[in-house]
């Protein structure tokens, strides 16, 4: 199939959500992908934040390979048990922060989310949850209700009532919001998709002790941020910041669509046998393919390769604020999460257009920004390729 027949197949059928770049992706190898012509580009996008190990890495295709040959999902789905679920929750074990002590696992991190949000006000017998503004925590119903943006959730009325919305960073304004109603804060440790904010390291460790004393839960939203996407594991765990769930996705897998959550013991035993469940949660095919990701991370030592690579990230894009204070806002970030602001929407625009023109796809942000967040196994010279691309599109349209 041609390029021109992808484009006219997928125009006629697929629901009209997005407005679709004309490339037709074929194959990906590393942080390079070819299209059906051969015209290969560099990957700043890693999917949106879920190719942490780049395209075809062989530790995942492996275990997709060996995993298949085996069984793909239960006989009767999550009551029976699984040794390939066995050995991820053992790897996960080693990479939670330890509080945490059990597991459940999703298809999505949307559905992450709206499991601990369920749950939460299981557990506490309370309603209302509190979430941020510029939050973003998938797009089921619930987890809509509970995004801070409202180009997200005004359009889905009704939404589902009982959320509220705190300024992200705001300590005084969460404290004044918690009250005797509220099952659970919902934060994202850094806001990934409302634009790179990264909120000091006492704010998050002063929400986890306002919501202890309030007799809410914490929800740390880590589907973008967890598995070294920022440096280490989890930004709560290397921040010493206690919560009672963690939602996973994205990085977990590789790519492969897999989600999770986890929580403290205290929590566990306050659910039951029936509270929540799910035919594909925790199947085999991707329990094994998630645990070769993490014990891969993990062994090779990939969050000090990502503080390394953010820090020339970082300093090499300091040279173009600089360069172009007019058109450059700000530049933030951590690790390989990192948003370079734009003066306007339609600057973000053209450099993002001209990028792809280059041979290097970046995400184009919250209208202002673009967003940096390649594979973590990203070499220095594949780094440098790219930021380069990115220096030559910003001369382009602001020089």
């Amino acid at each position: 199939m041609s390029s021109r027949n992808t484009f006219e197949t997928e125009d006629r059928y697929m629901a009209p959500f997005f407005i679709k770049q004309k490339i037709a992706i074929d194959r990906g190898e590393g942080v390079y992908v070819w299209d059906e012509e051969g015209v290969r580009y560099l990957d700043f996008t890693a999917g949106w934040g879920v190719t942490c190990m780049g395209h075809a890495h062989p530790v995942i295709t492996e275990a997709l390979a060996r995993q298949s040959r085996k069984i793909l999902q239960g006989p009767n789905s999550g009551l029976t048990y699984s040794p390939a679920r066995a050995e991820l929750l053992l790897e996960l074990m080693q990479v939670l922060p330890p509080n945490l002590t059990r597991v459940f696992f999703s298809n999505s991190g949307a559905e992450a989310n709206d499991a601990a949000i369920k749950l939460a006000r299981k557990v506490t017998g309370r309603l209302d949850v509190i979430s941020t503004h510029q939050s973003f925590h998938g797009r089921t119903i619930s987890t809509t209700s509970a995004t801070g943006q409202a180009s997200h959730r005004e359009i889905f009325n009704p939404l589902m009532p009982n959320y509220r919305f705190v300024a992200y960073g705001d300590l005084a304004e969460l404290e004044q919001a918690l009250d005797d109603n509220v099952a659970a804060f919902i934060i994202e440790p850094i806001q990934g998709e409302g634009g790179v904010h990264i909120p000091s390291r006492e704010y998050l460790r002063s929400a986890s002790r306002l919501c202890r004393q309030n007799g809410a839960l914490l929800i740390a939203d880590e589907v973008q941020t967890g598995f070294c996407r920022t440096g280490p594991m989890f930004v709560t765990g290397a921040m010493g910041v206690e919560v009672d769930f963690l939602t996973m996705a994205k990085g977990i897998a590789g790519g492969f669509p897999f989600g999770g959550f986890a929580m403290t013991e205290a929590v566990a035993q306050k659910l039951e046998i029936g509270d929540h469940g799910g035919t594909y949660c925790g199947n085999p095919l991707g329990c094994a393919v998630s645990a070769a990701v993490i014990r891969y991370l993990r062994e090779n030592n990939i969050s000090a390769h990502v503080e390394e690579m953010g820090r020339i990230c970082l300093d090499t894009m300091a040279g173009w604020k600089d360069a172009y204070p007019a058109a450059i806002r700000e530049i933030r970030g951590q690790g390989l999460l990192i948003m370079v602001e734009f003066a306007d929407a339609d600057t973000a625009k053209r450099v993002s257009d001209d990028c792809l023109a280059r041979g290097l796809f970046v995400r184009q942000t919250q209208g202002v920004g673009i967003r940096v967040f390649p594979a973590l196994t990203i070499t220095e010279a594949e780094l440098r390729e790219g930021l380069g691309i990115m220096a030559e599109a910003i001369r382009a349209v602001a020089g």
